[in-house]
């Protein structure tokens, strides 16, 4: 039988994972000019951490995430989002002292059961950044102008900023319990499944149901601005003044929650409509106390996380990275010998192909102009007893003329690609 894919696990071929690349490179351009460097975690953590971190009262916890034990009967997870590992990998490391600022950024594979779809897999891809050892709420204003810097210079328009507060552990449960005091009126059976079972786990969940059903239902609860202490408001209020002086608009939204339990004060969420209608594509906020109750010390924090799917729909304009030339091989003689002239021409920086078996002038600058490459050089019959190679401008200019071999590696060598280009010029014929 033949061996596929499994369900919700996608190949990511050439053209497909430029875009991702794309993305990567781009991050890391943009994220290091605010002071950003990588962290690499593992994919693979004990299930106790996510459990600890997120909450088992989440449906990330309690029915997403791929886990198993290992032989000596360890429960192990793949990871379903990156905080957890980048706190994990933090307190292991030890390093850190009072009144520093690390700012860390990931990329990479996450891993959730979840019924695949359009832009969401089992196996999908993140892009996240966080901020630890500040409380002050401008690392939560800058921590949102990088994104913001991000997402624009991958080309995205129409973006939309949302904003909240989730209060803080000293008035977070005078809220929830407003909010238990609500929900507590409603007939509870037109909730749909999952939202009845927040309501009694993790109530602030139920407002960020997507069912028209709950919404309706629940358009007149509590609003936690309503409730926040005034530290948390001063906090909020400074950020709000933060992006209003850099000019970024943004709405308040009160129904605005993350869905994972360490999530307090400031929540964000960007949403763009390029696709016509308004689609999320990175959200985060403020998660100070989670570090401390995964037993480290009691550190702020603040992060994002961007779905690479998502954001690869949205490209319109991905750039290509065009090879400079292809080296098409017209006579048997010439394959090993235009082999070790194009390895040549890679170690003196330019990218390209060499045909592995002779072909017709026709054929090859077929597959020449299929690859985009700026270049066709040619050794044919002619050119192999000469010890040339014809150069061909592939820009649909009409000139092109003869080198030596030797020459054209020495013209590289000084100048590079520029050097084949003015090459392309008729100039002369070397013979």
């Amino acid at each position: 039988m033949k061996i596929q894919k499994i369900k919700g696990f996608a190949d990511l071929f050439p053209e497909e994972a430029a875009k991702f690349t794309f993305l990567e490179s781009r991050a890391r351009a943009v994220f290091g000019r605010y002071g950003f460097g990588e962290l690499r975690t593992p994919i693979l953590e004990h299930t106790e951490l996510f459990a600890k971190s997120i909450g088992e009262d989440t449906d990330v916890v309690g029915k997403e995430m791929f886990t198993f034990p290992d032989r000596k009967g360890r429960l192990l997870t793949l990871r379903p989002e990156a905080t957890a590992g980048v706190m994990r990998a933090f307190i292991e490391g030890g390093d850190w002292q009072p009144g520093q600022v690390r700012k860390y950024y990931t990329a990479g594979p996450m891993f959730r059961y979840e019924r695949p779809q359009k832009g969401r897999q089992r196996q999908f891809h993140q892009i996240n950044a966080e901020i630890l050892g500040a409380n002050e709420p401008q690392a939560d204003a800058e921590l949102i102008l990088m994104l913001r810097t991000f997402l624009t210079d991958i080309g995205l328009s129409r973006l939309s900023v949302e904003l909240n507060t989730l209060g803080c552990r000293e008035c977070r449960p005078m809220f929830r319990q407003a909010l238990t005091a609500f929900f507590a009126g409603l007939d509870r059976e037109k909730l749909c499944e999952d939202c009845r079972r927040r309501v009694e786990t993790n109530p602030l969940r139920v407002l960020d149901c997507k069912v028209p059903g709950c919404r309706e239902l629940t358009k007149d609860a509590p609003h936690i601005t309503d409730h926040v202490c005034g530290h948390c408001r001063e906090h909020f209020d400074t950020v709000k003044a933060l992006l209003d002086a850099a000019r970024v608009a943004y709405t308040l939204n009160p129904r605005l929650v993350r869905g994972l339990d360490y999530y307090q004060r400031t929540a964000f969420e960007i949403t763009s409509g390029e696709i016509g209608s308004q689609t999320a594509v990175a959200g985060g906020g403020r998660y100070d106390g989670l570090i401390g109750s995964l037993g480290g010390p009691d550190v702020p924090g603040v992060g994002f996380a961007c779905g690479m799917e998502r954001l690869a729909m949205l490209l319109e304009h991905c750039p290509e990275s065009r090879p400079d030339f292809h080296l098409a091989v017209l006579d048997e003689r010439a394959v090993n010998p235009c082999l070790i002239l194009a390895q040549g021409l890679r170690e003196r920086g330019l990218s390209g192909e060499v045909a592995y078996a002779p072909g017709s002038l026709k054929s090859q600058l077929r597959r020449a102009n299929k690859s985009g490459a700026r270049m066709a050089l040619v050794v044919g019959g002619e050119e192999f007893d000469k010890g040339l190679v014809l150069i061909k401008d592939m820009g649909g200019a009409a000139e092109q003329r003869h080198v030596s071999r030797e020459r054209l590696l020495a013209m590289v060598a000084v100048s590079g690609l520029e050097a084949l280009l003015s090459a392309a010029l008729p100039e002369r014929t070397e013979e």
